[in-house]
């Protein structure tokens, strides 16, 4: 009702008459309807104002100057004018969110080829990287006290040690580059103003996540140097909570740095006219379902951290029984849901399961709802993606997880979440109109 009010206190206090040739009609929902709701509105070809005629077609009013186009059939806030610098600040943001993807998949890798414990040692600005024979034989004499080595990796050659020495340096590179290609352009578009105050925020945020996400790295890296694997079945592994941890806060800073990049170049349509209920209701079920793909992938992490895709390798049953026997092996109870491999697995199949349910009635729902045009594109790639995501995830079972196909399936929980975070930009707009 903002520019409904507007235009009745303009037309309260004109005096102007003037006649045009074309007209066209004119219909508002405010309590200033008794001023023009049976008027006709005129627009002026070089958009000089707007006039009214009463139904009587007696009298005529014009309205403002600065009017291009028919005012909307229904109210709304007067649109913003667009940021300065927001494209670049809009492909700057894009890009971080671009190499933040990247780093996970890399960190999937580190993972899936029992990288991360190569380097035992930690810098906030980079380890240098050894470059004569005897630099690399004192890194791998330090690499040689701590567990991994002790209980596992007794025969690695040199050869083998560089190369997963290599992946965990590069992965840890890459990340300090993030840090980098955020850093410096944030500076330079705050000092050149293409920041306002909630923007500001945001980069401060962004900022915060991205030291903490390479605090809670090393962090999880600690975990696995740790002189604590006494027991004869123990294997030297990072955590699996900080690992989740890790894994949970890359996955945020991606949210956030992909829905700030939408916001400044694929902004959401909005509807025109009457928004009925069950589009409401149905960005509520897009928001649900975007949290169900983030807490699969999540889950995902417990299942990598314990390595419990190297068991009851078929689908859909686990070893011909729909509910394995040691499911609850753990006591407490509680334990099992984060510590036992059996059921870690066991919560994953259910959760993708749950997710992809969800998806599809998204989907099916999205064909029967009223919504912004791009919105039902996005709930179409959600569907594609969701089912191709739960087909990599059983292949990757079936096969006893190999890399390539492991990498995949990790890569794909985030092109998921990618998409979801698409759908629920898009309804971002739905908003129940002020009576």
């Amino acid at each position: 009702m903002y520019n409904c009010l507007r235009l009745a206190s303009c037309i309260a206090r004109t005096g102007t008459t003037s006649t045009f040739s074309s007209f066209s009609a004119f219909k508002t929902i405010s309590p200033a309807r008794s001023f023009v709701s049976n008027a006709l509105l005129v627009s002026k070809p070089n958009g000089g104002g707007i006039t009214f005629r009463d139904a009587t077609k007696k009298s005529l009013l014009t309205v403002g100057r600065t009017f291009r186009t028919p005012v909307s059939r229904y109210c709304t806030k007067p649109s913003v004018p667009q940021e300065r610098g927001s494209k670049a600040v809009g492909y700057w943001l894009l890009g971080c969110s671009g190499m933040v993807f990247v780093a996970v998949i890399l960190g999937g890798v580190t993972r899936l080829t029992e990288s991360g414990l190569s380097m035992v040692t930690w810098k906030l600005l980079g380890e240098q990287m050894p470059r004569t024979d005897a630099e690399w034989q004192q890194e791998f004499d330090r690499y040689q006290q701590f567990p991994e080595f002790k209980l596992k990796n007794q025969d690695i050659t040199m050869q083998e040690f560089k190369l997963i020495w290599y992946m965990e340096y590069g992965h840890r590179m890459w990340g300090r580059a993030i840090g980098a290609f955020y850093s410096i352009p944030a500076l330079y578009f705050w000092t050149k103003g293409y920041f306002n105050k909630a923007m500001k925020i945001r980069v401060l945020a962004f900022g915060a996540l991205i030291g903490a996400q390479g605090l809670m790295g090393w962090y999880m890296v600690k975990s696995g140097l740790e002189d604590r694997f006494h027991e004869e079945s123990d294997v030297p592994r990072v955590s699996q909570y900080r690992l989740a941890s890790h894994l949970g806060f890359a996955f945020v800073l991606y949210s956030l740095f992909l829905w700030s990049a939408l916001d400044k170049l694929l902004p959401a349509q909005k509807l025109v006219g009457q928004i009925p209920a069950a589009t409401f209701r149905f960005k509520g079920l897009a928001h649900a379902t975007k949290a169900a793909v983030f807490l699969t992938a999540l889950s995902g992490a417990f299942v990598a951290g314990l390595d419990a895709g190297l068991i009851y390798n078929s689908f859909p049953k686990m070893a011909d029984r729909w509910i394995p026997s040691d499911i609850l092996a753990l006591s407490p109870a509680l334990r099992n849901f984060t510590e036992n491999p059996t059921t870690v697995q066991f919560d994953h199949r259910v959760l993708g399961t749950a997710t992809l349910t969800l998806i599809t009635g998204m989907f099916l729902l999205s064909r029967r709802r009223l919504l912004p045009p791009r919105a039902y594109k996005a709930a179409t790639a959600v569907a594609a993606m969701g089912w191709m995501q739960v087909a990599l995830g059983i292949t990757t079972l079936l096969t006893y997880v190999p890399v390539p196909l492991a990498a995949s399936h990790q890569s794909g929980s985030l092109v998921l979440l990618s998409l979801a975070i698409w759908l629920t930009h898009e309804l971002k707009l739905v908003k129940r109109l002020p009576k």
